[in-house]
């Protein structure tokens, strides 16, 4: 690996509940993981991370966005928590709406 200045820091978003496989629900370590992180080179933590990565897309992939039926209505979808592990997502407008930068300066 290369140089590196800076400790990795922990992957921890504070949701500290496990799934049925023993993953934490918020960065997709196994408890062991979780436990050990400190005493990790860096090395092994990137490697860690590289695994909650792919738990993660596993996870995805295997789980299909399901609609919440509010007061009869099904137009409201349940809002799954960002994870610091997945990459940022685009910026998509609704209905091709035109965007207003009459107040913008630079």
């Amino acid at each position: 690996m290369q140089l590196e200045f800076f400790d990795v820091p922990s992957p921890c978003v504070e949701v500290c509940q496990s799934n049925e496989k023993g993953y934490c629900l918020g960065c997709m370590r196994t408890r062991k993981e979780r436990k050990e992180w400190s005493h990790f080179d860096n090395d092994n933590k990137q490697k860690v991370i590289k695994r909650c990565i792919q738990r993660k897309k596993r996870q995805k992939n295997k789980m299909s966005p399901q609609a919440v039926v509010v007061n009869g209505h099904d137009d409201q979808q349940q809002v799954e928590q960002p994870s610091l592990l997945d990459p940022p997502k685009a910026i998509l407008l609704k209905n091709d709406q035109d965007i207003d930068f009459g107040d913008f300066e630079l």
